[in-house]
């Protein structure tokens, strides 16, 4: 399945390769993921920023994947957001801001809803962001 992740960032320039560098050094994951434009909305102009994209496949390599994820959201300084979307529309969005304040439990709910989101082998239910309402951030 191919999964597509838009980094956005204050401050910050290279956040995409940062992520993408992070997803790399997980063994399970060389190969799968790579850069590449993204596609602008209608009527945008200038050109679009880059996105990653990730080819999963049903199994454990979601929940590397996810894990990964919120760990380079968690650990990062400063706004990031990162969207993850499957090819059916339906995303999760995962913040800096959102990560600061969760414990340890809710951490791991977070990595666990994402990987689910992430495994093909799963239904990704109405094809709705995951994440509460645009512009705010989820909650576990």
């Amino acid at each position: 399945m191919r999964i597509v992740m838009a980094v956005r960032s204050e401050g910050s320039t290279s956040a995409v390769e940062e992520l993408r560098g992070w997803l790399l050094n997980e063994p399970e994951l060389r190969g799968r993921v790579r850069r590449e434009p993204a596609e602008a909305p209608p009527g945008a102009m200038g050109p679009a920023a880059d996105a990653l994209v990730a080819l999963l496949e049903p199994g454990g390599v979601a929940a590397v994947f996810a894990g990964a994820v919120v760990a380079w959201v968690q650990t990062r300084r400063g706004n990031h957001t990162v969207t993850v979307t499957r090819a059916d529309g339906s995303s999760v969005t995962i913040s800096t801001r959102q990560a600061r304040g969760l414990s340890p439990q809710e951490l791991a709910e977070l990595a666990e809803r994402l990987a689910r989101s992430s495994d093909p082998a799963e239904p990704s239910g109405d094809g709705r962001n995951q994440a509460d309402q645009p512009g705010e951030d989820p909650v576990p």
